[in-house]
């Protein structure tokens, strides 16, 4: 690297980069960046971490053992924050079961209404969550907005061919 060198933006007079990555891009007479193009066009090497991530690294090299192990003893002797600590890594995070429920068919979104029941009386009924009820209703939500979208479609279709024919 030079040092001490005197970069002057204006005249031009800057040193060569030192690498491909550092690709000199066109600046304005203030030297600032021409609007619409990338400061570091070639980007972020592959694999750079931030300077956290490498202090974090530099602190726990070495004692992650220890440091595991005295969060089991910590755990086995009864404390709560140590045991929820360890059974957070123990245990997968739980993912949505699947529902099986019986719904009746929606055809129209007049059909809704007899959906819903369904989903209500399984929530009631404690055959699903109230949460997955609400994912349920998601569901048949979106599917009435397309059956609506595509009956919209439908009839536009027939006015626009309708109109056509009179003229």
């Amino acid at each position: 690297m030079i040092e001490n060198a005197t970069v002057d933006l204006i005249e031009e007079n800057s040193p060569p980069p030192e690498s491909d990555l550092q690709i000199q891009v066109e600046r304005t007479p203030q030297g600032r960046f021409v609007k619409g193009q990338s400061g570091n066009p070639a980007g972020k090497p592959l694999g750079c971490r931030n300077h956290v991530a490498r202090i974090v690294d530099t602190l726990l090299e070495g004692g992650v053992e220890e440091l595991t192990r005295r969060v089991m003893e910590f755990a086995f002797d009864g404390d709560p924050t140590a045991m929820r600590l360890c059974f957070e890594r123990i245990v997968a995070p739980r993912r949505a079961r699947p529902v099986e429920l019986e719904v009746p068919p929606i055809t129209s979104p007049a059909d809704i209404t007899a959906a819903m029941a369904a989903v209500t009386a399984a929530v009631v009924g404690g055959v699903i969550t109230p949460a997955e009820g609400a994912e349920v209703a998601k569901v048949v939500d979106t599917y009435v907005r397309a059956i609506e979208a595509s009956d919209f479609d439908r009839r536009l279709k027939a006015l626009e061919a309708d109109y056509a024919a009179e003229n």
